[in-house]
């Protein structure tokens, strides 16, 4: 064999079967003997499932110049063959690629001159297109609606960080899963990262920042006026801004002034103002008898003012200063306690606003990480499948050349 292939795998270039020779008048000599050869091509896998490639192969001599062999294209009729020719009886048609172009050509290396073997190849290349539908169904379609759950998470409260976190961590598992069936398939390279792992690495992501978002809003949730003090920024950006841009419906606050005039508890005192005894008292004794100490004290002050109804009698006026003298403590206990029951409701009010703007600000914090991953989710998904959608087989198989290599319609 004067030429052979130059991209064979295998190495064997012996024919198949032996035939005999056609000899003609004028010394034409016609040999077409069968053969099988086993050719390699380089896999691009930058888009893969949505890729396409390019195989080719390559006769050449390598041991006889262009002045001792010429290589030639088939002719018919009078036209040349620049397309090779597939048997519709022989050929099955593949469910994995789809064959778009199959042109045949004529090159000369420029660099090599003709007296040197290699100055003239025959290169046969198929351009194939790899059908999409099995990926499509079996891996994007179900990593797609699997992350769109994650996104679904945001619609809990925001104080059910633990549901959040255990709905999240699942999606990330079942994402993990698609990534390693995605690996089988993808042929072992580095040279490039396939367009699918590259969207299932940004799901993963995704999905990670939703959980840190998660952990994130239930900590500011669950956060109390003992534990932190909101900043005047914090309260002005996301109590009165975020809500009016987002469209929140939030209860309407109380004003700054009333909120700074509340009282605070702090190591057993109002303010910074120790208790008094009657406050002391009555935050030591249990509730029945602080009832019962109440009720001693409301019977003697209603004695004290009968008594000062009726007026004094004939040699009561000691007796009922004495009474008097006896409930003037009662009374002024009285009043420190009724006055510290008012303040203890006060500052359980002031904790209740403190805890309620806390969980506000959660919420307003959970629907902008909303909008945020649902905006990444988008444009992130649409970004790289229009990468692919480009990436689509060129309309004629030689750049520059505006031949068709296909036989004519007539």
């Amino acid at each position: 064999m004067a030429e052979e292939p130059f991209t064979s795998v295998d190495g064997v270039f012996e024919v198949a079967l032996y035939c005999n020779v056609l000899v003609s008048p004028d010394g034409c000599v016609y040999w077409l003997p069968p053969a099988i050869f086993r050719s390699s091509c380089p896999v691009s896998v930058t888009y893969f499932p949505f890729d396409w490639q390019n195989c080719s192969l390559i006769f050449q001599s390598q041991t006889y110049s262009t002045n001792e062999i010429n290589l030639q294209l088939s002719q018919e009729d009078g036209q040349t063959i620049e397309w090779i020719f597939i048997d519709p009886e022989a050929f099955t048609e593949n469910g994995e690629w789809a064959i778009r172009h199959r042109p045949a050509k004529m090159l000369l290396a420029t660099e090599a001159p003709a007296e040197e073997a290699g100055h003239q190849k025959v290169v046969f290349c198929l351009l194939i297109q790899r059908k999409p539908l099995f990926y499509v169904i079996n891996i994007i379609a179900p990593c797609v609606l699997i992350s769109s759950v994650a996104i679904l998470i945001y619609f809990l409260p925001a104080k059910a960080g633990g549901q959040k976190c255990t709905v999240a961590i699942n999606v990330l598992l079942a994402q993990t899963v698609f990534l390693f069936l995605v690996a089988k398939k993808v042929p072992e390279t580095s040279q490039a990262v396939p367009l699918i792992s590259k969207y299932l690495t940004f799901l993963l992501v995704v999905t990670i920042l939703i959980v840190v978002n998660a952990v994130v809003v239930l900590n500011v949730s669950l956060r109390s006026p003992h534990t932190h003090s909101m900043a005047r920024g914090v309260r002005k950006v996301f109590l009165r801004l975020l809500p009016q841009l987002l469209r929140m419906h939030i209860r309407p606050l109380a004003p700054a002034a009333v909120q700074k005039a509340r009282p605070q508890l702090q190591n057993g005192s109002f303010a910074g103002r120790p208790l008094t005894g009657g406050e002391e008292v009555a935050r030591r004794l249990p509730r029945s008898e602080l009832l019962f100490r109440q009720r001693q004290r409301h019977g003697l002050v209603r004695a004290a003012l009968e008594k000062l109804e009726k007026g004094p009698e004939p040699g009561q006026s000691q007796e009922l200063c004495g009474s008097l003298k006896q409930a003037a403590p009662a009374i002024r206990a009285c009043v420190e306690a009724c006055n510290f029951i008012a303040r203890a409701r006060h500052q359980q009010s002031h904790f209740d606003s403190g805890n309620e703007e806390w969980f506000l600000v959660g919420r307003v914090l959970d629907r902008v990480c909303f909008l945020a991953m649902l905006s990444l989710f988008v444009c992130g998904t649409a970004g790289i499948f229009l990468m692919a959608h480009y990436n689509r087989v060129p309309p004629l198989p030689f750049p520059g050349d505006p031949r068709p290599y296909l036989p004519s319609p007539d």
